[in-house]
């Protein structure tokens, strides 16, 4: 009997003593376990931190190219445009330059009708005297050498004087008339090239810059997506609070400018938002 009941005891206690020691096993691997799976999380989330940093650096880098060969464009352009506002300056300077020579050439003129109409004076009383001699000559009488022969003489002079002044005339008015055109258009080509620079841009007022980077979009797409739907030029520098909107066609421009409203103001921008509202907007400015 001691002895079944020694056997017992010893089942038990060696029972207990399996079952704290698998126990104790379970709760060292479960904690190896925790610690691995710790490590392998730290280890994914540097990966994940480290890709997020090199795309943002990455899309960081493309968005300063695309900014800077904008502000190139720009500065290419602010160029053009002043060096044919120079080439227009130099040529009024010419047209004004030689406004001033016609009006020389008109004086000179002037001065030359006197000179024909004296001749033409000193011509008559040469007539006048031509005239007393032949009435002391021949003996008519004045009325009859008037009849005779001096109205052929003073007719012959006339038609002389004549000629040269409207030949001088002619000559005045055809210089006079080629510089005017050249004046009036080279005036009319400047006005025009101002008008266009001055009506080739708008630009956009928008609250934050922050509003620039949603407009742009991811990668570029949402401002590739307006100027594709609109045909005009979107650029967006460092000026404060805007954005430059560059076509030639005031039409263009005006969908484009009303679209960017309705896309700021609506707060939802990608490609195919734009597509929706830049129809919109045609059919309603048609």
């Amino acid at each position: 009997m001691e002895i079944v009941i020694g056997a017992v005891i010893g089942l038990v206690v060696g029972g207990i003593i399996a079952y704290i020691g698998l126990n104790s096993g379970l709760k060292s691997k479960k904690a190896s376990a925790l610690k691995e799976a710790k490590s392998e999380a730290e280890t994914i989330k540097k990966e994940k931190i480290l890709q997020a940093k090199e795309k943002f650096l990455q899309l960081k880098e493309e968005h300063e190219k695309a900014i800077n060969n904008r502000d190139r464009k720009l500065n290419e352009r602010e160029n053009s445009f002043r060096q044919k506002e120079k080439s227009l300056n130099h040529k009024l300077e010419d047209a004004n330059r030689k406004d001033k020579q016609l009006n020389q050439s008109k004086e000179t003129l002037k001065r030359q009708l006197e000179i024909v109409n004296k001749k033409q004076d000193d011509l008559d009383k040469s007539h006048e005297k031509v005239v007393s001699e032949l009435e002391k000559l021949s003996g008519y009488s004045k009325e009859d050498a008037k009849s005779q022969l001096v109205e052929s003489l003073k007719d012959e002079a006339r038609t002389n004087a004549m000629a040269s002044i409207n030949e001088i005339q002619e000559e005045a008015k055809l210089n006079a008339s080629r510089e005017a055109k050249k004046i009036v258009i080279q005036t009319i080509q400047r006005v025009a090239a101002e008008h266009a620079i001055e009506n080739s841009v708008s630009v956009f007022n928008i609250a934050s810059d922050e509003m620039k980077g949603r407009i742009i979009g991811r990668e570029g797409r949402n401002i590739r997506a307006i100027e594709a739907a609109t045909g005009v030029e979107i650029i967006v520098d460092d000026t404060p609070e805007a954005i430059i909107l560059s076509c030639f066609d005031p039409i263009r421009r005006e969908i484009a400018r009303l679209s960017l409203h309705q896309l700021v103001s609506d707060g939802r921008i990608h490609p195919a938002r734009v597509e929706e509202v830049v129809a919109k907007t045609k059919k309603t400015l048609d």
